[in-house]
């Protein structure tokens, strides 16, 4: 990429070293951040100078080292709180990732306050992430699961959340933004349906806080999750957010070291929030990471972010339904469509596709993208995902489509 198109919109390109590498010989287009995002140098630059020189066990020690890697992760915890705009710093529970979180909840209240006979709503394009969980509660619970099933243009419409959220339902899991369609989901429509019956809301924020802000208290969520990886930090990181209400009264999921308060032969206490949530010793380093990407975020801005992604979204998917033997799934246009394109080419399996496309240096991805039952619902069993982000440029959209052009060809089906 020539020196004058590392700059972007304000955003320096040439923070993110990667993305200046080649694959198989040729310039990287990399189009799968909804799986995970590229790190840009501040962000390495935090978690090396940490482990270089501030890594110990933090709450654990009384020695100069041990207080300044418990004053980072505190920080990091303290940022977060910020960022989503949580009522207190001990509503935010570090965890490896989303699926963490979700377990958590699900293991921690689900398994304890969902009855027998009680339902539990989801929407059909849930992660597997959010919908495996729910399935063991219900089937451990006796509860009942209901899905919120999803218009032609992959919307979920005010009817079916009336008619499937009803009095008989205790909890509704809920993503934000669909990992497969990009779509974004009505959720704080979807939180008061359900505070009026009386159900607790889950929201999943894997997808929607990497491109724009969440406020949780806005939203009125009582937990929500979020993974750090999809939004510049290491993996390995990921957040709870839980009102201290319910967080209070949950039993802890994890049982060991700095969890606790007393220990005894016969039995134990366990210590105030957060802490009751996170057992044993913590990712430092990821939160420290963490703190850094949300710090990074906020200088680009969300303002920026969002104008980036939707040019780009935009201009591919333009692009791409001028090639007749595409089919492109969810909206039937880009206007509500959050940083991802699914899509198919006529006789060509999306593993074929994505391996050709590779070959040209794009990486996409190809697969049911952990979400089974919404291609059921769709009748497709794989897609090609092509996900943005703010690093990606529109040259990086003519490059995966000429690249798309050719995948019949390659096939021996001729470009039509």
């Amino acid at each position: 990429m020539s020196a004058n198109k590392l700059v972007q919109a304000g955003v320096d390109l040439s923070d993110f070293p990667i993305l200046q590498t080649k694959t198989h010989g040729k310039r990287l287009v990399y189009l799968d951040s909804a799986a995970t995002a590229q790190k840009p140098l501040p962000v390495l630059d935090a978690v090396r100078h940490y482990y270089e020189e501030e890594n110990a066990n933090p709450h654990r020690g009384n020695y100069e080292l041990s207080v300044l890697a418990t004053e980072r992760y505190e920080e990091a915890r303290a940022l977060t709180r910020a960022f989503i705009n949580a009522k207190e710093d001990a509503e935010i529970i570090f965890t490896r990732n989303t699926t963490e979180s979700l377990n958590l909840i699900a293991y921690s209240y689900g398994m304890h306050f969902i009855q027998e006979g009680d339902e539990i709503v989801l929407s059909i394009a849930e992660h597997h992430s959010n919908l495996i969980p729910w399935q063991q509660v219900a089937k451990a619970r006796g509860a009942t699961l209901k899905y919120l099933y999803l218009d032609k243009n992959g919307r979920i419409t005010e009817e079916e959340i009336n008619e499937k959220i009803t009095e008989k339902t205790r909890l509704v899991a809920i993503v934000h933004v669909s990992n497969v369609l990009g779509t974004v989901n009505p959720v704080k429509e979807i939180v008061n349906k359900a505070h009026n019956v009386g159900a607790v809301a889950v929201v999943d924020l894997a997808q929607s806080i990497p491109h724009f802000p969440v406020d949780v208290q806005d939203i009125d969520a009582d937990f929500a999750v979020f993974s750090g990886h999809k939004m510049l930090s290491p993996m390995g990181i990921g957040v709870l957010y839980g009102k201290r209400e319910l967080l209070e009264k949950m039993p802890p999921f994890l049982f060991g070291g700095d969890m606790i308060e007393y220990v005894y032969e016969q039995e134990a206490t366990f210590a105030p929030l957060p802490a009751k949530f996170e057992a044993g010793t913590q990712n430092v380093g990821g939160a420290v990471g963490l703190a850094a990407a949300i710090r990074y975020i906020q200088k680009v801005g969300y303002d920026r972010i969002r104008e980036i992604d939707s040019k780009l979204v935009h201009y591919a998917f333009s692009r791409l339904r001028e090639l007749d033997y595409i089919t492109i799934y969810g909206d039937g246009g880009a206007g509500n469509r959050c940083g991802v394109i699914s899509f198919n080419i006529r006789d060509a399996h999306p593993h074929d596709v994505a391996s050709i496309l590779d070959a040209d240096g794009v990486a996409i991805r190809a697969g049911h993208h952990c979400a089974q039952p919404l291609l059921r619902y769709l009748g497709i069993n794989a897609t090609c995902r092509a996900s943005f982000y703010f690093y990606n440029t529109p040259e990086d959209v003519d490059t995966f489509v000429e690249s798309v052009k050719k995948v019949r060809g390659v096939l021996g089906y001729g470009s039509k």
